[in-house]
């Protein structure tokens, strides 16, 4: 990330990058966020990049344990009303505008990368593309290798499973056209290196 116009930025979030796998799945975001900008030229990369570095940083202030109880895996009821998860917006949402301030961003920049944050899970409707491209890139990581290999652990599923459940929940909620070519293109390469069809 040497070379990546936020590279202060990715160093100002490290301190949150542990918590819930976000070293893992941030940086894997982020690139998918890139391609989906690319696809979108109307959108403003600036902020949809520095909304998915950030996203995810109010799970840095929570219970490690509560976080795994309650906003993730098989006895999570509905994502859009988890007090777990709303609350992680909130802290996210803090935690980026102080970032950002401290780092000398155009209050515009802020204010909407904050907004974005704030109901990036427990939001079902996007506001605008930047929203819609950050959301999907959110959810795209779950399509590689790595995303599946995460997630089933948390969600107590087998690759088989989690795919299954990819193709059934995750896949028709995306927002854009480019997010599902993505989807579409990281689930073959990920079927092929685990083997989906061979161990299922």
């Amino acid at each position: 990330m040497q070379n990546d116009p936020h590279a202060a930025v990715w160093r100002a979030a490290l301190p949150y990058m542990r918590a819930r796998k976000n070293d893992i799945h941030v940086p894997i975001s982020y690139r998918l966020a890139e391609r989906l900008v690319a696809a979108h030229p109307a959108a403003n990369g600036e902020v949809v990049l520095l909304a998915i570095l950030l996203h995810d940083t109010g799970w840095a202030e929570m219970d490690s344990a509560e976080i795994m109880a309650k906003a993730f895996g098989p006895n999570m009821k509905d994502v859009l009303k988890s007090d777990v998860r709303r609350q992680h917006e909130i802290i996210g949402a803090r935690i980026a505008g102080e970032v950002l301030a401290g780092l000398h961003y155009p209050e515009a920049i802020i204010d909407e990368v904050v907004t974005i944050i704030d109901g990036h899970d427990s939001r079902p409707h996007a506001l605008l593309l930047n929203d819609q491209l950050m959301k999907d890139a959110d959810k795209l990581w779950r399509f590689t290798t790595a995303g599946i290999a995460v997630a089933c652990d948390w969600h107590k599923k087998n690759p088989t499973q989690y795919v299954e459940y990819l193709e059934r929940e995750v896949y028709p909620s995306l927002f854009t056209d480019a997010a599902r070519a993505v989807a579409n293109e990281e689930l073959t390469k990920a079927r092929a290196e685990l083997l989906i069809e061979l161990l299922c």
